[in-house]
């Protein structure tokens, strides 16, 4: 469990810095442009790259896509009901639609289901995650970062982004196997992107009693979407419409209940939609995850 252990160490770091005034305001700033246009992009050039799709691994690669497409238009809804910003409902469409199915993700399985678990969560989160981050979260980020966008303008940011980018060169690349030395590297360059992105969440993490009262219907609904509708959503077409069951649709069940995606909250923060907000999801809902997790475990050892 030394990720989970990590996790709030790098946190911990952010806001020290940050009371200590040794970093300038625009640390932040600095981090997120690292791990967007530096760290990510190895990952995906890595792992996208080597990601093995089979007729079973349809349902955890097609998890974060139902998931992001559901509950992104029970955001949507509530935004509407609620008159939100757009900027709020953007906020909570990276974050309370995209799970951290890696970071925090990978070591709950093992620790919940054993190491052959993570089979299943290296597709949710490969085919998955990151795959719907770097297209449809980026579009959204693109459409709610501004009260007038025209298409074109969405389509050149999008297209202009460092992760889509390497992402369809990523896919292109498919067919040509890396040498040892350049793996070797995008997973060096790509480990960074969880501490850094941490520590600058950290540095922004505001838990005063104002803060949280200014967010605390967002935030709420927010992980209530995150950690309870996603996996209900998930349970239901599988299980429910589909039929399907076993260790394997437990596995990605539970990968749809993980905590907010960390990457998910920093481009949000580029594209200026609510930081305070993505970031109190993040800080906010690793710590719950780490309850309501276990206890969907439970309640699928029935599935």
């Amino acid at each position: 469990m030394d990720n989970l252990i990590l996790i709030f160490v790098c946190l911990l770091i952010g806001t020290i810095l940050r009371r200590l005034g040794k970093l300038p305001p625009s640390t932040p700033a600095v981090l997120n442009s690292f791990v967007v246009n530096i760290a990510l992009p190895a990952i995906v050039l890595l792992h996208v790259h080597e990601m093995a799709l089979t007729r079973r691994a349809l349902y955890p690669a097609g998890m974060a896509w139902i998931v992001f497409t559901g509950c992104g238009i029970i955001i949507i809804l509530f935004g509407r009901w609620l008159k939100w910003s757009r900027a709020t409902i953007g906020a909570l469409l990276l974050t309370a639609c995209l799970g951290n199915t890696s970071f925090v993700g990978f070591p709950l399985l093992e620790a919940l289901y054993g190491p052959s678990s993570l089979e299943a969560g290296v597709l949710a989160d490969q085919a998955g995650t990151f795959l719907v981050l770097s297209t449809l979260g980026l579009f959204a980020a693109a459409i709610f970062s501004s009260k007038q966008l025209s298409a074109k303008v969405v389509v050149r940011r999008i297209l202009t982004f460092a992760p889509f980018i390497v992402t369809i060169v990523a896919l292109c690349l498919r067919p040509i196997s890396y040498d040892p030395s350049v793996i070797s590297i995008l997973d060096r360059i790509g480990s960074t992107l969880v501490p850094i992105a941490l520590v600058s969440i950290g540095f922004q993490l505001n838990f005063k009693a104002a803060t949280l009262g200014k967010y605390r219907r967002e935030l709420g609904i927010g992980l209530l979407v995150k950690l309870i509708v996603a996996p209900l959503l998930i349970l239901l077409i599988y299980v429910v419409i589909v039929g399907a069951g076993g260790v394997w649709i437990q596995v990605t069940i539970a990968e749809a209940a993980m905590a907010p995606m960390i990457t998910g909250a920093i481009i949000a923060e580029e594209y200026g939609l609510e930081p305070e907000l993505s970031n109190l999801m993040v800080g906010v809902g690793i710590p719950i995850s780490l309850i309501t997790v276990p206890l969907w475990a439970h309640v699928l050892r029935w599935v």
